[in-house]
């Protein structure tokens, strides 16, 4: 099938030599551009730098290669930083490599059974939520390194962080706040002279120059973690059991999640840069083969990276060539020339996660979400504050959870049951030629209309609505025309309804049964229970069918008309 095939293999028909160059060009510049952040989020992650770089160059090639994206890039991002340091620091490294396989193979999985284009139905406060969250969390940890603070070990919760930092502000290092603000400015002004050359290296190419010629007093990379190794590693096993499993399976499902979303998310941005269109389901499963690959090498979670991508789009790749070239590039870097890794300042490194959580934080986005219905702010505050306070695991869970119910209520709010009698003059109706006003209702009948989804809180409403009726109608037609979907309590609803009123001598008809409500019906056995001859397409033949079981004569109907009901079975 074509959306489980992946994108190169589409790409390379008609590639041209043209296209080569932009691609390779494209993947170079990229590939330059992932080496610092590689190294940062492998050191802000709580792993030894070249973990970070090992992650670019595998699952970056893997993603390109396999991915359903044209452009996507893929490798290390921010999104991790907190939960994979969060994993290294409870279970270790070993945990961490077994957490990541088992999310690889979730995500592959989720990709088989087509779950791509479910994850955008993930409510938009609850990933601003957590990225916001992440992005505080990434900042309040470079702290000590921007500032150069004596702190032998930072505390993991973050108010006890922040405690720790105004507690030892006194021992500021300048050296270090001076390289560090340096980095900064470098970063924040350099797109003014250029795009094409990220600021980020210029920062670290200045500061690192600085540092060697005076000689000054701020740590380094090889100072804080020793020699950067400058080949791969020898593929490792790992012994996993059931035990490991329960253990890991909270942490492994949220990296999972968060590969999901980070990647289409991305590929998304993506499409609507090059004007093309991503095989989601084919993404996931080259996001799952690269977190399964990835750790066997010691790498950590990889997933589709938002700035990368737009960085090949900008500089002309427009095929996964261009991410493969991309990852080819760090592993020349890496052999070639990883020993001068060493001498980057962590000043600069904690500069630069700075601007990535600034710009992951979407503070413009957070602040527009505050002028949202109270419930959609409730979800963002929610997951926010969880995030920060508690961890993510729990924020992704509360804020799903959360926004589910809300969704759940905010359905049963706009569906609503209602009597309508022969006496009901709704206005509303007026133009309608079905409204029920212009219906002759016999003595005897009673109809009741529900409007909107009928789910288990519009469910609720409808028994509360037929248990304030004292005595129990002849007939009772339920008038379903404006029921687009109905769930499994909708439908157990209407077979427990459809039993009282065996009891009550109550003959039950449906009209205007929707295509969806009808198909869930027959495969539940209530178009068996109800009888094909009660259930209507039009509130007309549903009176002649009462008036039938009353034994008055048929008002009759137009010849041409066609029960939509009777249509809809012909289907099924």
């Amino acid at each position: 099938m074509s959306i489980l095939k992946p994108k190169l293999f589409t790409t390379l028909k008609g590639y041209t030599k043209k296209q080569f160059i932009a691609d390779a060009t494209a993947g170079v510049i990229v590939g330059i551009v992932a080496l610092p952040l590689a190294i940062a989020f492998g050191i802000a992650s709580g792993v030894t730098p070249e973990k970070g770089i090992i992650t670019a160059i595998i699952a970056g090639f893997i993603i390109s290669a396999f991915g359903g994206s044209r452009v996507q890039i893929g490798g290390p991002t921010g999104a991790f930083i907190i939960i994979v340091y969060g994993i290294v620091q409870e279970y270790g490294t070993t945990g961490l490599a077994i957490a990541t396989i088992m999310a690889g193979i979730i995500l592959v999985i989720m990709g088989l059974v087509k779950f791509g284009s479910l994850i955008k139905f993930i409510p938009y406060p609850v990933v601003v939520g957590f990225t916001s969250g992440i992005a505080l969390l990434i900042f309040s940890t470079q702290i000590k390194d921007f500032f150069g603070l004596h702190i032998q070990k930072v505390p993991s919760e973050f108010h006890e962080k922040w405690i720790s930092y105004f507690e030892n502000f006194y021992s500021i290092n300048y050296y270090v706040f001076g390289i560090a603000m340096l980095a900064m400015m470098i970063m924040i002004l350099w797109p003014k002279v250029t795009h094409r050359i990220p600021g980020s290296l210029i920062a670290i190419i200045v500061t690192t120059v600085l540092v060697m010629v005076f000689k000054l007093p701020v740590d380094t990379i090889g100072s804080r973690f020793g020699e950067i190794s400058s080949a791969i590693p020898s593929p490792s096993s790992f012994e996993i059991n059931i035990g490991v499993i329960k253990n890991l399976i909270g942490p492994a499902t949220v990296i999972a999640i968060l590969a999901a979303i980070e990647s289409l998310l991305s590929a998304v941005v993506a499409d609507g840069m090059i004007g093309g269109k991503h095989r989601s389901n084919m993404e996931l499963i080259a996001q799952g083969l690269a977190n399964i690959v990835t750790p066997i090498f010691g790498g950590i979670p990889a997933t589709g990276a938002i700035a990368r991508t737009a960085t090949n789009i900008k500089n002309g790749g427009r095929t996964p060539i261009a991410g493969i070239i991309h990852a080819l590039t760090l592993l020349l870097i890496m052999l070639f020339f990883g020993e001068y890794a060493n001498l980057i300042p962590m000043a600069t490194l904690a500069a630069i996660l700075i601007i990535v959580a600034y710009h992951m934080s979407e503070w413009k986005t957070f602040k527009s979400l505050m002028k949202s219905p109270k419930s959609d702010i409730a979800v963002l505050l929610t997951t926010f504050f969880l995030t920060v306070i508690f961890d993510l695991t729990i924020a992704i869970e509360i804020g799903m959870i959360l926004a589910v119910l809300l969704f759940m209520k905010r359905m049963a709010e706009v569906s609503n049951v209602s009597v309508i009698t022969r006496e009901l003059e709704d206005s509303d109706e007026v133009s309608d030629p079905n409204a029920i006003n212009k219906k002759k209702i016999p003595e005897g009948v009673e109809v009741f209309e529900i409007n909107g989804p009928f789910f288990f809180g519009a469910a609720k409403k409808f028994k509360d609505q037929i248990m304030a009726i004292e005595e129990p109608p002849k007939v009772r037609i339920i008038r379903m025309r404006n029921v687009p979907a109905v769930d499994a309590t909708g439908l157990q609803t209407l077979k427990d309804f459809y039993h009282d009123g065996k009891k009550l001598n109550t003959h039950l008809i449906l009209s205007g049964v929707h295509t969806q409500p009808l198909f869930a019906m027959t495969q539940a056995g209530l178009l068996d229970l109800y009888g094909e001859d009660n259930i209507f397409g039009n509130i007309d033949d549903a009176l002649d069918r009462a008036r039938e079981i009353l034994g008055l004569p048929k008002l009759g109907r137009p010849a041409e008309f066609v029960p939509t009901v009777k249509r809809d079975l012909d289907k099924l």
